[in-house]
């Protein structure tokens, strides 16, 4: 039986699953970044269905924490299921959770989400009628949740930034993450197929 679609963004609210604790976190990342996928995103209340992610393990060259710890990456090193947010290319912010075991530095770049709680909010933030380019990439979706370095290192099982498990089954397609310059070809990029929310298509 193909995978029921997660409900989409119509006006309706779409009901919660339960609540993610920091042990769901606490997992090897290339387990979490899939079971993100569908999952429900909340900063303050405002927020969505989580549709893309990209995995970053401390073997990859592409991680932040390859080359060790520093001021800003600290915080993936410490247990996970906390935030980390970094500026990038000095523009806008994008926010990451930690996984795996404490110094693992390991971690999910959240990519992109449908919105379901909050649009109104989303839309007064982002300038955008517009519901589909709300979300669809990093610093997106972290200027439509209102998403700042006020928000790094914080738990992700308890406000302002709540985690709900996703309630219907979904279709998970993978790809090579974006925006990068090494290790291009691992296959760390993870959404919902199909989705019309996504940050960029993935291959057919």
């Amino acid at each position: 039986m193909a995978p029921r679609k997660p409900p989409r963004s119509n006006g309706s609210t779409p009901r919660l699953g339960k609540p993610l604790k920091r042990a769901f976190f606490g997992r090897s990342v290339h387990e979490v970044a899939p079971d993100l996928i569908g999952a429900t995103m909340l900063v303050s209340g405002v927020g969505g269905l989580i549709v893309e992610v990209e995995a970053y393990h401390h073997t990859d060259p592409a991680a932040h924490s390859y080359r060790g710890p520093t001021e800003r990456n600290r915080v993936m090193f410490g247990p996970p299921g906390f935030s980390y947010v970094y500026r990038s290319y000095g523009i806008h912010w994008c926010v990451n959770f930690v996984c795996e075991e404490e110094g693992s530095a390991s971690a999910v770049l959240i990519r992109a989400l449908e919105p379901t709680h909050g649009i109104a909010t989303m839309r007064r933030r982002r300038h955008l009628e517009d519901v589909r380019a709300l979300c669809s990439g990093p610093g997106k979706l972290t200027e439509a949740l209102g998403v700042t370095i006020d928000h790094n290192a914080l738990p992700l099982d308890r406000p302002p930034i709540v985690l709900h498990a996703r309630t219907t089954d979904v279709e998970v397609a993978t790809g090579i993450r974006i925006g990068i310059t090494k290790a291009v070809e691992l296959p760390w990029r993870y959404g919902i197929k199909g989705s019309k929310f996504l940050s960029k298509p993935f291959p057919k």
